[in-house]
């Protein structure tokens, strides 16, 4: 009995059933792993997007946002990010379907001052959490936060926990429960937006699990 309890322990710890594998989707140098998507296509990327004392940089201006060359499912994304300026406005885009347009075929992390945590429908996308009210659907149709804002004062940074599996979206702020959905669509780019005015984001780091 001995030696089968220790052969199953054994197999345990040589051969678990999933493994983490953990990405740097920022490499704290340079966005050559990113592309770009601006709604003013006379403006250059790099005027936009930039990468200051191993930091990103997004002026806000134009709308548009940089996103992963590479589309991912069943992870969780860290992003910490804080407003050098003044509190305004922007999103982390999840399960982009197609990355062709500013507002593509997916969900946003609302980043806006006061309403981090919010899920905002993006081009058609859906969760299945939104009840639709009478009437014309809205452009941008939004599940609002679950509690009171959980931010941290300006010049501070914040941090976005992001958990999605199989579809299923659950976000944290600073910590705190904020939101859930659910969508259809299971794997897509993840993208930092440009609107509103200066951000600044680091450590944007992606843990994806993978079953054997």
């Amino acid at each position: 009995m001995k030696k089968l309890l220790l052969s199953l322990t054994v197999i345990a710890l040589v051969s678990p059933d999933i493994k983490a594998q953990t990405i740097e989707l920022f490499n704290g140098k340079d966005l050559s792993n990113w592309n770009f998507v601006l709604a003013d296509d006379k403006v250059a990327p790099q005027d936009v997007f930039s990468v200051r004392d191993g930091v990103i940089l997004i002026q806000g201006e134009p709308f548009g946002y940089m996103y992963t060359k590479e589309t991912y499912s069943d992870y969780v994304l860290e992003v910490e990010w804080s407003w050098p300026e003044k509190a305004t406005n922007s999103g982390i885009f999840l399960l982009i379907a197609e990355a062709k347009n500013p507002f593509p075929n997916g969900i946003e992390c609302q980043l806006k001052a006061g309403n981090a945590g919010d899920l905002v429908l993006l081009g058609g996308a859906d969760l299945a959490e939104y009840k639709q009210p009478a009437g014309e659907r809205p452009a941008f149709p939004v599940i609002s936060k679950q509690k009171a804002s959980s931010e941290k004062p300006l010049g501070q940074w914040n941090k976005a926990k992001i958990e999605v599996k199989n579809g299923i979206i659950v976000v944290y702020i600073n910590g705190q429960l904020q939101n859930k959905g659910a969508n259809k669509i299971k794997k897509g780019y993840i993208g930092l937006q440009s609107e509103g005015g200066p951000i600044r984001f680091r450590n944007v780091r992606l843990t994806n699990i993978l079953e054997r």
